[in-house]
């Protein structure tokens, strides 16, 4: 009689994916029930903050977990021009994988044409519904000086002038990824008997913050069934058919939006791994699924970050070195499916109004939107604010956001999804670049067996270290 494995043993309701995937379909069914029986008041006093909670837990993290895992990659590699190697591979990825995304978006949007089916009754009764809003948050850009950015402003954004300041705010996770590059390099610089107890600390301080990962999932099931409840009831008041009039009003040009996700998530980041990795499909999605299901549930690839460094290493076998650098960087300047939405919500706006635009205006957006997602910051609608830079750069009113600001936090979670699974994909291809890819062999007994040559220049996971 064969001895069971460890996954066989494990039964599938103890699997975190499953448990996440309960929590969703819960949050659905109480939002509904909630938005029927007007029980929202009770939603925000006592369901949201569970789900509060938890997103607060998770960038609580976010930055002592970038800065540790950072400094200590970066420290332990005592070639500087694989450092540069590495991040030359890694943003050439990024944007070449944002200007493919925002490429489908227009297209998608070009053939579908999802604006012209948009009656001027509907305009008008959400211009009226969503105007005000839509007011304050150009108000906003106004106010921040947003449209005076150049298009190098993002680099001097991520210089910081007071690093206390960086690690105190999570909307500046690009700064403090330059911080702690600048810290490796110069841990790397010094006498290694001096740079020694620095870096022991960092990696102490890394051991402890996995612990915290691993403590803060236990939330994750509840807190992703607050985030959905709170997000339907939110969204509909009292009244569940606001969401059918608006899903009925938007449904073509969500669904081309949803479609370009599609593409770009199981088309084109499937190909990237088939072409360049020795990761299957299957093995891929089994190993991000939690990461994905946060990222749905958050609306944020910041907070998402600590769960995607986990899963990466854990699961798909990213070793420590690439996933420190490459996920931290992802989740500030690859913004894949932000960038996609933004170009088919141009388009749609434009259409809506009946304004033509040509070939020009549209490559436009397709630099315009690339650009503009390196500088969105990784929280919940910050790409809407984004949206208002892409809109007045080719001559379309920025109220017009006014109109799909009503379905913006759905599209929201649906985008965060595949900035994540990018996030993942490009990690994946570098490591896989630098021999530094060992994913679990099939029949899911753990890392692939390795020679003493073939790991013998390698950071090893945190697996392998003991850390997990």
């Amino acid at each position: 009689m064969e001895t069971p494995t460890v996954a066989a043993a494990t039964p599938w309701y103890r699997k975190l994916h499953w448990q996440i995937i309960l929590g969703l379909l819960l949050g659905l069914l109480y939002g509904v029930l909630a938005a029927q029986n007007g029980w929202g008041s009770f939603t925000t006093n006592w369901i949201k903050p569970f789900g509060t909670i938890f997103i607060t837990a998770l960038k609580l993290i976010a930055v002592p977990l970038v800065l540790a895992s950072l400094i200590t990659g970066v420290a332990s590699l005592s070639d500087l021009r694989k450092l540069s190697r590495i991040g030359g591979k890694t943003i050439g990825i990024y944007l070449l994988t944002t200007a493919i995304a925002v490429t489908i978006g227009v297209l998608l949007a070009d053939v579908v044409q999802p604006g012209n089916a948009f009656s001027p009754e509907l305009r008008e009764d959400l211009v009226s519904a969503f105007g005000g809003d839509a007011e304050s948050r150009v108000a906003s850009i106004d106010e921040a000086g947003i449209r005076d950015r150049g298009p190098l402003q993002f680099l001097v954004d991520a210089v910081s002038d007071n690093a206390f300041a960086s690690f105190s705010n999570n909307g500046s996770m690009l700064q403090v990824v330059v911080i702690a590059i600048l810290f490796g390099i110069g841990l790397v610089q010094i006498p290694r008997e001096r740079a020694a107890p620095v870096l022991a600390f960092f990696e102490g301080l890394n051991d402890v913050v996995i612990k915290l990962v691993d403590i803060v999932m236990l939330l994750a099931p509840i807190g992703v069934f607050a985030l959905l409840a709170d997000t339907i009831v939110s969204t509909a008041g009292d009244d569940p058919s606001v969401i059918l009039e608006l899903l009925g009003g938007l449904g073509k040009y969500m669904a081309v939006v949803l479609l370009g996700l599609g593409i770009h998530t199981f088309v084109v980041y499937p190909t990237l791994l088939k072409l360049f990795t020795p990761l299957g499909l299957k093995t891929f999605l089994a190993g991000i699924a939690p990461a994905q299901l946060v990222a749905f549930s958050t609306s944020s690839s910041g907070a998402t970050l600590p769960v995607t460094m986990e899963r990466c290493e854990e699961e798909l076998g990213v070793s420590e070195e690439i996933s420190s650098f490459v996920l931290p960087l992802g989740a500030t300047i690859n913004m894949d499916g932000t960038a996609l939405y933004q170009a088919v919500a141009t388009l749609f706006i434009a259409q809506a109004f009946a304004l033509e635009l040509g070939f020009a205006a549209q490559v436009t957006i397709v630099l315009t939107a690339v650009l503009a997602s390196i500088g969105t910051a990784a929280v919940p609608g910050a790409g809407i604010i984004m949206l208002v830079i892409i809109l007045e750069a080719v001559g379309v009113p920025a109220a017009g956001i006014a109109l799909i600001l009503g379905v913006d936090r759905i599209l929201d979670m649906c985008r965060t999804v595949t900035n994540v699974t990018g996030d993942a994909t490009v990690a994946s291809v570098v490591a896989a670049s630098e021999g530094q890819l060992f994913p679990p062999d099939q029949s899911g007994k753990g890392d692939r067996l390795r020679s003493v040559g073939e790991t013998a220049d390698l950071v090893p996971t945190r697996r392998e270290a003991g850390m997990i």
